[in-house]
């Protein structure tokens, strides 16, 4: 290990403080700022901030020319309530680190650590933390930002910790690793009216149910392959509380997944053929937007061979043929694909461990250890 066992010591304080102070989406300024004043002691090159949103960024510079290598963190936690009672518990209610992103940034810490003390030989080392990745809004913001284009990568790579998998084995494969995601709502709407005079209104009721069972409809859950298709109904609301009013406008969300982009392409649309298809029989107004949008996520071969050659040199056993990959879940590092070649692996946080998003979840403090020596050995090799 490339770090004293103080230093962990120091490193696991910080992501347990990351616990008890969790932020979502799009209100990470406290989070940033901690990460900065820390980022600060290791005197990086440079810290960049404010990168798509509260995104920061320290680089390490090599002596002499050569390519740039950034590794992906999070800073954003959930808004669930975190149930556990240990004594770095959740402080904010409502919210918690219940997905691990204080455990990737204390990661991500531990390299700042040593690349302080070691810069790489040549070339750039870059430690990106960046902000919004559970809404997916975060890395198209931060690839967006002009203050990007001076930290353009020729390699990405990051982690993300697995429940359900032995405590510090690898997952990793190239190809797709995450699915496609994104959040569709449609309002519908037509014209209220007394309830004993229905016929006098335009309600959207006959087409919500249908749309219901209809949207579901078109996904398969089928094998993760290329036509994979999932639509799950989150929420539908119809009309108002009350007895006297026949509804004038309907509420639906619903979340549409599929293995690749292309693939979802082809769901979207037949998910809005639809909406319209039932809006217009039912002569209703409708719109329809987007939320919590995600590419897949696709592992380059090079980044690929990269990390294995790092897990190897470490000797931290990995699995590329696991049937937990590809993941139904989505993550918006995919993104990083579309700039250069990119690769996440996933780190296993224990067979029996609570789940992701699960209220008692807690990342294990293990794992910070064995993540920053596979990204260490990684920049090694590439930079020296």
């Amino acid at each position: 290990m490339f770090l004293t066992d103080v230093e962990l010591g120091e490193i696991k304080a910080f992501r347990r403080r990351l616990h008890q102070n969790p932020e979502v989406s799009g209100e990470e300024a406290q989070t940033a700022a901690f990460v900065n004043d820390q980022l600060a002691l290791t005197r990086p090159d440079r810290i960049v901030v404010g990168i798509g949103g509260h995104g920061l960024a320290a680089v390490y510079d090599g002596e002499a020319r050569g390519p740039t290598v950034l590794i992906r963190a999070e800073l954003d936690g959930l808004p669930i309530r975190e149930t556990s009672d240990f004594a770095h518990r959740s402080r904010v209610p409502g919210k918690g680190h219940l997905c691990g992103h204080d455990g990737h940034m204390a990661i991500l810490m531990a390299l700042a650590t040593g690349l302080g003390q070691k810069r790489p030989a040549a070339g750039r080392a870059i430690l990106m933390f960046q902000p919004a990745e559970e809404n997916g809004a975060g890395a198209a913001a931060v690839l967006a930002d002009p203050k990007f284009a001076m930290l353009t990568p020729d390699m990405s790579l990051s982690l993300h910790n697995f429940p359900g998998v032995r405590l510090g084995h690898v997952l990793l494969r190239e190809g797709p690793v995450n699915c496609a995601s994104r959040g569709m709502k449609i309002i519908l709407k037509g014209k209220t009216s007394h309830a004993s005079y229905p016929e006098h209104g335009v309600a959207p009721t006959f087409a919500t149910a249908r749309l219901l069972g209809e949207l579901t409809a078109l996904g398969n859950n089928g094998p993760l392959g290329p036509d994979y298709s999932l639509v799950t109904v989150t929420h539908a609301r119809l009309g108002e509380p009350a007895f006297g009013i026949s509804p004038g406008e309907a509420h639906i969300w619903a979340t549409l997944r599929t293995l690749t982009d292309d693939a979802m392409a082809a769901l979207v649309s037949c998910a809005e053929e639809l909406v319209h298809a039932e809006a217009n029989a039912g002569q209703l107004k409708v719109e329809i937007s987007y939320e919590d949008v995600f590419r897949q996520c696709y592992n380059s071969a090079e980044a690929v061979d990269e990390l294995k050659r790092a897990l190897e040199d470490e000797g931290v056993s990995y699995d590329s043929a696991s049937s937990h990959l590809p993941m139904k879940a989505s993550e918006d590092f995919g993104l990083f694909r579309t700039v250069a070649p990119s690769a996440m692996f996933f780190l296993g946080a224990g067979e029996d461990h609570p789940q992701l998003h699960n209220p008692d979840y807690d990342f294990p403090d293990e794992l910070i250890a064995i993540g920053s020596r596979v990204f260490m050995r990684a920049i090694r090799n590439i930079l020296g």
